[in-house]
């Protein structure tokens, strides 16, 4: 795993890079944020969708509530980044649209918006 920190508007976030999932579950997610935390000190995330389990894109599985609600309660934001046309289920892609309009996660089509949604400059192509 390789972070690199980007500022954006006064603004540090966590851009992650990784070759494998590294999100499987609830554990493997605050294991990531609190290793972020104790080496860079920051709680705004940028993570390829693919360094998530696809588990997480099923919501039934209950996966992304529990992750989503443990990066909440950290008080730590991230952006989920990457494509996300294969997904054809409605309550995602409402899940999705939905958690664009909030504060602390949100799904982008790249990493750029991801670092804009995090910076508060506000990106609406993604809602």
């Amino acid at each position: 795993m390789q972070t690199e920190v980007i500022q954006r508007n006064g603004i540090e976030i966590a851009s992650i890079r990784s070759d494998q999932v590294l999100i499987t579950d609830v554990q493997s997610a605050l294991d990531l944020m609190m290793s972020v935390q104790y080496e860079t000190g920051i709680r705004n995330l940028a993570i390829p969708k693919d360094c998530i389990t696809e588990q997480f894109f099923i919501l039934s599985s209950g996966l992304a509530g529990s992750i989503l609600q443990k990066f909440v309660n950290y008080r730590f934001r991230v952006a989920i980044y990457g494509d996300y046309s294969k997904y054809t289920s409605k309550p995602l892609r409402d899940f999705i649209y939905e958690s664009n309009y909030g504060r602390d996660v949100f799904f982008t089509s790249d990493l750029e918006r991801a670092i804009a949604k995090l910076s508060d400059g506000s990106d609406a192509s993604d809602r």
